[in-house]
């Protein structure tokens, strides 16, 4: 049966889907496998594998919305609200490296996007904290501690992603979304 969806429903289930994985985000940056790392108030945790999945399967305002509401909560959850305003700005320019266009959550784009989206994550963090202590030095002490958490996101996605692909999770929801 081949029924066209109307706007308002592609509208309707694009934000509740964002709304679900700002959710994800949250709850797994903020609780699962939350790891301290670094005397910043840094942590390690597999949130950002949904950000990136966010990225691959919404197109990008849905997907920048969801990233910056489930990162601004867990900031929140996590007892770190002096990283939100960071958050909010890092969180959407993460997913931007990504495309929801293609058959398949891993594309060359995608797999690029990744390591670009890392990069994006330390250099944002490092400006906000050298915003935030008035140094751009200390905030350099940081930099090592800090490569563990896209390396680590890095890694979660592109197993969750690939898992996700085998499943043909992206096709059958491409009529959806």
């Amino acid at each position: 049966m081949n029924r066209t969806i109307p706007r308002q429903d592609h509208t309707l289930r694009r934000m509740t889907a964002g709304a679900m994985l700002a959710a994800v985000i949250a709850l797994t940056t903020a609780y699962l496998f939350h790891i301290p790392v670094g005397g910043n108030g840094g942590y390690i945790h597999i949130g950002d594998a949904f950000v990136y999945l966010a990225g691959s399967l919404l197109p990008a305002p849905y997907a920048c919305a969801a990233a910056a509401l489930g990162g601004s909560l867990a900031d929140l959850l996590s007892g770190s609200p002096i990283w939100l305003p960071a958050t909010v700005v890092i969180k959407p320019l993460n997913v931007l490296c990504f495309t929801c266009r293609g058959e398949r959550l891993l594309c060359r784009r995608n797999l690029a996007a990744s390591a670009a989206s890392g990069l994006v994550t330390i250099g944002g963090y490092y400006l906000a904290e050298a915003l935030l202590v008035g140094s751009w030095v200390a905030p350099l002490a940081a930099i090592p501690s800090g490569l563990f958490q896209p390396v680590g996101s890095c890694a979660a996605y592109l197993l969750l992603a690939g898992a996700l692909d085998r499943a043909g999770l992206k096709k059958r929801l491409s009529p959806l979304l």
